[in-house]
């Protein structure tokens, strides 16, 4: 059985493979970018639980809002980190002992489960960060988590990827284009890996925002679009909104599992 909580924005508990693992957790206090609280601040009223008997932390970028420092410094350093080379040297700076920097293509095998690097968002002319392909080796069953929509076409070769974490609708801002690419490249990727389950990431959830950013950051699509291109493509995947916080069960067809 698969269970995933979304915790807001990109961070989740993903309990996989008999193991918990905390992705690209922002839990606690604020989240801004070099301090510049006028350009874009995120906030809660309440801060949320940090889970408890943690497996793992999985980061895919090294910027505030995938490796929060305040939420890390909050963590047990002994908890094993797996990141991409920015966010592991965070994780390093912060006190984490057991660190585990994965370039794409490489992999980290956590008893019955791996986890592969993909090519994710590229930050700049030579940063690209990770998406993450998780399998639980018992039963095949795979999940793939890229939170800015950048997919590698290599992923097809991976299908079918029965659980998928990544953007529905675009982000975009006025004379730059999409920060977040969700409906198209959302759309190709299921045709590509024919996910049975997608769940949507980077929303705000119970998260205010602020800032000159969110002034003129614009949302195209929308989740209920999304489904209903699905339909129009004859694809049966099922899309899921849960609630912040809420433990949900993914609901896996048995034809998809190979023993």
């Amino acid at each position: 059985m698969m269970y995933l909580t979304w915790l807001d924005s990109n961070s989740w508990l993903i309990e996989i493979a008999g193991k918990r693992i905390l992705l690209d957790p922002w839990l606690v206090g604020d989240l801004t970018f070099g301090n510049l609280t006028w350009l874009f601040k995120g906030y809660r009223h309440q801060n949320r639980t940090i889970p408890d008997a943690l497996d793992l932390i999985l980061l895919s970028q090294g910027l505030e809002d995938h490796a929060h420092p305040e939420t890390l410094k909050r963590l047990d350093k002994a908890i094993p980190v797996v990141g991409s080379p920015s966010a592991a040297k965070v994780a390093q700076q912060l006190g984490f002992s057991q660190v585990t920097a994965l370039k794409h293509g490489e992999t980290f095998t956590l008893d019955h489960l791996t986890i592969q690097a993909t090519p994710g968002s590229p930050l700049g002319p030579i940063v690209q960060e990770n998406g993450y392909l998780l399998k639980e080796l018992t039963s095949g069953v795979k999940l793939y988590y890229e939170p800015h929509g950048s997919h590698a076409p290599t992923l097809k070769e991976n299908a079918p990827i029965e659980v998928i974490i990544t953007p529905l609708i675009d982000l975009a801002l006025p004379f730059i284009g999409s920060l977040i690419k969700g409906s198209e490249s959302a759309l190709k990727l299921a045709q590509d890996v024919q996910p049975q389950v997608m769940l949507p990431t980077a929303a705000g959830g119970d998260i205010m925002f602020e800032g000159l950013l969110i002034s003129v950051l614009k949302a195209i699509g929308s989740v209920d679009e999304f489904r209903t291109r699905l339909a129009q493509n004859n694809l049966d995947t099922q899309v899921l909104e849960p609630k912040p916080g809420d433990r949900i069960e993914i609901p896996l067809r048995p034809a998809a599992i190979v023993y």
